[in-house]
């Protein structure tokens, strides 16, 4: 029987909880620090429905799940500190409450617990060798993607064009989030997975990212992020991207200026004005589209795969597709 989605989340919660648990209060609230602030653990329900849909046991398609949410959760913590973020989930960053050291320590130990986790579930049985290629691939592709990422802002580059960033968000968001659940799902049943799960997943990853750059220019408590954090971090987002290809040149300039300096250097008010003329600017409306269109694309690749699957939870897959784009801060 397919569990319903909430069902599923927390029985990935309690397993992931139970992952991390340790002789060591200090140490084990370190590391179950962002998986008990919530989330939607989207990325681990799309790898155990992927698995139940292709006929993986349900016992595979949750090991997996929490083996996708540990990568999630170690790779948010490392993300914070290069980034020097301040918010995650509603709250401040792990290195924010901590030492920065201890949390670097922290995001090391879970990552180390993915590993212990894949391996175990080989020895048990639970999958093949390709699934830890698949999180080998996906842990090598998130890496070169945050470097562009970090790159693009340390050495204080804008010549970016809309491929570039669509590039980059391939490598370090739209190929963990959602090709490779879909990947991990055929490789748990059994099966070869279809070029069209990566060619479909990327452009919904990429939808997803963009979406995201969205939310946090119009943030609110529910978003759990920095509002206009992209912009106190220069991150190199599409919307900034168009924005500043179609701003006047005085507007750009002031907004060039501000984007270059330190975060700790950026006035509020002065961020405050940027995000203002970027929700205000043809550039937004046009970004929201470019997130639209690529839903639909990736949707239109993976619909015919999908609905051969088994019905009940490749319709929830489907949902959860949906829902990596569709959101609402």
């Amino acid at each position: 029987m397919t569990p319903a989605p909430e069902e599923a989340r927390e029985a990935l919660r309690a397993r992931l909880l139970a992952r991390l648990s340790h002789p060591d209060p200090g140490y084990q609230a370190l590391l179950q620090d962002y998986p008990r602030r919530g989330g939607k653990m989207l990325r681990g329900l799309l790898t155990l429905y992927a698995g139940l849909a292709h006929g993986a046991p349900l016992e595979a398609a949750l090991e997996a799940g929490v083996a996708l949410e540990l990568f999630q959760n170690w790779v948010l913590i490392h993300d914070d500190i290069e980034d020097g973020s301040l918010e995650r989930r509603g709250r401040p960053a792990l290195h924010r409450l901590h030492p920065m050291p201890l949390a670097l320590n922290a995001g090391d130990a879970l990552h180390a617990e993915m590993w212990g986790l894949l391996v175990g579930g080989l020895a048990r049985g639970l999958w093949g060798r390709e699934v830890l290629e698949e999180f080998y691939a996906l842990v090598r592709r998130t890496a070169y993607g945050q470097h562009l990422d970090l790159s693009w802002t340390l050495s204080g580059r804008f010549d970016l064009t809309p491929e570039d960033y669509l590039f980059m968000v391939g490598e370090k968001a739209a190929y963990y989030t959602a090709v490779a659940p879909l990947r991990l799902g055929a490789f748990l049943g059994g099966k070869v997975p279809p070029s069209a799960y990566e060619a479909g997943g990327l452009k919904l990853g990429a939808a997803f990212q963009i979406v995201d750059d969205l939310l946090n220019l119009k943030a609110t408590e529910a978003y759990g992020k920095e509002e206009a954090g992209d912009l106190y971090e220069g991150k190199r987002t599409l919307v900034l991207l168009a924005y500043l290809e179609e701003a006047p040149p005085e507007e750009r300039e002031r907004a060039l200026a501000l984007l270059r300096l330190p975060r700790e250097a950026k006035p509020a008010g002065e961020v405050a004005w940027l995000k203002e003329r970027l929700l205000a600017s043809s550039a937004f409306s046009k970004t929201e589209a470019t997130a639209r269109r690529l839903l639909e694309e990736g949707l239109a690749l993976l619909k015919p795969h999908l609905e051969a699957l088994s019905p009940e939870p490749a319709r929830t897959l489907m949902g959860l597709l949906h829902a990596l784009v569709e959101r609402k801060a």
